[in-house]
């Protein structure tokens, strides 16, 4: 039987160092904000990618694993990070801020490794659900920007072989039951592609079959989970265009889908950025939707 969830424990998706880890890779948090009085930090150099609880007063019983952005190249821990984590929470989710490995720094299958993370990660709060207290059939996963792509593509490809199974989660399934993307990443094919995150992800010059395997709306089907999107229409680094190519693949393949495109916004917002325009309101947004679809069905 697992441990109790403490609020602010961190998880070990691997025990440890996760597999492929390159040798001397070593963890730094770099502080990019100009203010003392909000932070802004960058994760990189993760070789053990970790889970952190964020457990609310009173759970409903549903959870939400959290992937910041941060194009592929560091894990953005305040704005898309702990401070959506926390808000989270204070709607009763049972919140686990998700540190992943990033593909540039060494790791053995890179591509995959982001993907194996959250997998993995779906897989342990899954398999300890009752344990904790929570619904093993109300998991989520809400990613930003490129851990959008991340999202998207756990939500298509949940069950690709990107890791070889233990005990730990083997017969747990990978396929989070909803999943929430705000100014994601989705389709890596010229155009809207966000270029940095394809670079981070498959290299300077992908194949065109790298490219259709790392494509989330090429690989939509019934099974993929009901999906909330968000994104603004002036975002300056993603063109929203890569949610609604998700949304229209979700349509036309029978999905539940919520989608959101505001006029102002730009990217990057989380919550405390949105200030004081339409867009601040995106997690009622999101909460609304996770009650119309039963996700929070003990919420208070």
């Amino acid at each position: 039987m697992a441990e109790p969830l403490t609020d602010e424990a961190t998880l070990s998706l691997w025990g440890g160092t996760a597999p492929g880890a390159p040798d001397g890779l070593e963890q730094v948090v770099v502080e990019r904000s100009k203010s003392l009085y909000r932070a802004d930090r960058a994760l990189m150099g993760i070789t053990d990618p970790s889970l952190t609880v964020f457990r609310p007063e009173h759970p409903n019983g549903t959870s939400m694993i959290v992937a910041p952005g941060g194009s592929y190249r560091r894990v953005v821990l305040d704005k898309e990070g702990i401070e959506i984590a926390r808000a989270m929470a204070e709607r009763g989710i049972t919140s686990f801020l998700l540190s992943y490995r990033l593909p540039g720094e060494g790791h053995e299958n890179a591509t995959e490794a982001p993907l194996a993370d959250a997998q993995r990660a779906v897989r342990m709060v899954r398999g300890h659900a009752q344990d904790w207290g929570l619904d093993p059939a109300k998991v989520g996963f809400l990613g930003f920007s490129a851990a959008g792509h991340l999202g998207g593509s756990i939500a298509t490809m949940y069950d690709r072989e990107t890791y070889d199974r233990d005990d730990a989660d083997a017969g747990v399934s990978a396929r989070p039951d909803f999943v929430a993307l705000i100014y994601p990443v989705m389709t890596m094919e010229d155009g809207p592609v966000h270029a940095g995150s394809r670079e981070a992800l498959l290299g300077a010059a992908p194949t065109a079959e790298q490219i259709a395997a790392w494509s989330p709306e090429q690989h939509v089907t019934a099974e993929t989970p009901q999906t909330f999107l968000l994104h603004a229409d002036d975002d300056p680094s993603v063109d929203s265009e890569n949610a609604i190519r998700f949304y229209m693949a979700l349509h036309e393949a029978g999905v539940p889908a919520e989608l959101h495109v505001f006029r102002d916004g730009g990217h990057g917002f989380g919550i405390r950025g949105a200030g004081d325009r339409p867009v601040a309101g995106w997690p009622d947004l999101l909460a609304g939707w996770l009650d119309a679809t039963g996700m929070t069905d003990g919420a208070q």
